[in-house]
């Protein structure tokens, strides 16, 4: 088989044996392999004359999983190729990550990692399986923190709901509000009452109200709510006939 050929067999290899169903299908993991086979074919044009595919492979597996660099340079100096310093090894990693094959390691998953990583260490487990095991970490507690932060900013928004709510119920002035009840939104403006509801066509009405539960007077009928508030700047602090 072809030298380039038995490469491009291994890097399949190594990118199928990935324990995570989620890494393989991942679109970015493929897109980095697709890469990785096109450096493959290329590896003559390259800079980089210390590195082959499965080593550049390696790396951009480690790269978000905070795999110390000395360990990791230990262990690609095990792998076919030229000897590998350090700053081989620090420098292709940015290189990658800067050319957005690589993703760069999160801050707030640098201890768990640390931990994960010392453990497995600990126990003879073999750095390409450590790695494994921190993608698999990583893409975990990514997903926990995602859902962490999505729940932290529905409570922010159900609390500034409640807020806006709270003021036009209390009488302050404040912009368009749900209020419970309601399928319609009310705002006060110059201290008066506004309900915006939305008719089939899309439009909507206007009228002024007492509170919420009060049928109101009609003022207008506007295409946005955008439309309607710009409309209430001036029909707010028009003066009152009665």
């Amino acid at each position: 088989m072809p030298d380039e050929a038995e490469m491009v067999r291994r890097l399949l290899v190594e990118y199928i044996s990935s324990p995570s169903l989620k890494h393989i299908r991942d679109y970015r993991a493929l897109s980095n392999l697709a890469a990785a086979i096109v450096s493959t074919l290329n590896r003559n044009n390259t800079a980089w004359r210390k590195w082959t595919p499965t080593r550049e492979q390696l790396v951009i597996r480690a790269g978000p999983c905070w795999v110390p660099t000395d360990a990791l340079t230990q262990h690609l100096n095990t792998m076919p190729g030229p000897t590998l310093t350090r700053t081989d090894v620090a420098q292709r990693m940015r290189d990658l990550q800067e050319q957005d094959r690589c993703d760069f390691a999160r801050d707030d998953l640098r201890e768990s990692c640390k931990e994960l990583f010392d453990r497995e260490h600990a126990e003879g487990t073999e750095l390409p399986a450590i790695v494994g095991a921190l993608q698999e970490h990583v893409e975990r507690e990514g997903d926990r923190l995602q859902a962490e932060q999505r729940a932290r900013w529905k409570e922010a928004e159900e609390e500034k709901r409640r807020s806006l709510e709270q003021r036009f119920v209390s009488g302050a002035d404040c912009k368009w509000t749900p209020v419970s009840g309601s399928k319609d939104v009310f705002c006060r403006s110059n201290g008066r009452a506004y309900r915006l509801t939305r008719c089939a066509n899309g439009q909507c009405e206007v009228s002024r109200v007492a509170d919420q539960a009060d049928p109101g007077i009609f003022i207008g009928r506007y295409q946005t709510r955008g439309d309607a508030t710009k409309a209430l700047a001036t029909i707010a602090f028009a003066p009152d006939i009665s």
